[in-house]
């Protein structure tokens, strides 16, 4: 009975198991990421890492107490994927649907945001705002899984998700397709005099870091918001909401 109250408890997103995890990945389904407890590597473990490689899919090494959580203390045998909730597309599906609807492209960057309520929460507002499509980097972003996805409130079955191995490299794509670049920091100029008119990407950053140097670098306006408090920062996900609503003015 044990065991069947715990089963009930695994997430939708997680697959346990050296032999389940074996069939999500053959199965061709999206995949977030394959998570390993430390632990001697077998031969099937060994399998699971070369079709990872194979498929240029993230592993990442996570305590056993991790992989407890995540599957509801049920035999995970160190082993454990999580399923992605969205469907990727790529840039030019995005720009072309910019043009279907007779629209300048709007579309938000995400810099490395890492925390999946942010995630969802800047689709959530993104799908509200106009936005036509985000992007996000392969590595180091959160998962757009079973958290994301709730916290968007089904936004992200409606927004076109990009995910590059490059951010600068896209960045570089977008600004030739004539669209100009808006990067969120804190030295930037005051957003509420900023045109954000034509087409427009919206760069968000690390809710610790911000813009990364080399992204900052590929932006053509830095905003910023003003603080006028004791706090000098909001959370990442407040200010993409604030700048998205701003610059939906110019739709």
């Amino acid at each position: 009975m044990e065991n069947k109250t715990n089963e009930k408890n695994v997430r939708e997103d997680v697959v346990c198991g050296i032999n389940p995890v074996m069939e999500a990945l053959r199965s061709g389904r999206e995949i977030e990421s394959v998570l390993v407890a430390a632990q001697k590597e077998n031969s099937k473990l060994s399998r699971i890492l070369a079709e990872c490689a194979k498929r240029s899919i993230i592993v990442k090494e996570v305590s056993p107490k991790k992989l407890d959580f995540l599957c509801g203390n049920t035999v995970h045998q160190g082993v454990a994927l999580t399923l992605s909730s969205a469907v990727y597309y790529s840039t030019e599906d995005i720009l072309d649907e910019a043009r279907q609807k007779g629209e300048s492209p709007f579309i938000v960057v995400c810099d490395e945001i890492e925390d999946p309520h942010n995630m969802g929460a800047i689709i959530r507002t993104a799908e509200c705002a106009g936005v036509h499509g985000i992007v996000v980097p392969k590595r180091r972003s959160a998962p757009l899984g079973f958290t994301a996805s709730k916290t968007s409130a089904g936004a992200l079955e409606h927004m076109k998700i990009v995910k590059v191995a490059n951010l600068c490299s896209e960045i570089e794509k977008l600004k030739a397709a004539g669209l100009w670049i808006y990067g969120a920091d804190m030295d930037g100029e005051d957003y509420r005099k900023t045109d954000f008119s034509g087409g427009c990407v919206l760069v968000i950053g690390n809710e610790g870091k911000g813009l990364g140097r080399l992204v900052k670098e590929k932006c053509d306006v830095i905003v910023s918001l003003p603080m006028k408090g004791k706090i000098n920062s909001l959370n990442a996900s407040v200010a993409a909401g604030i700048l998205m609503y701003k610059a939906a003015e110019k739709r």
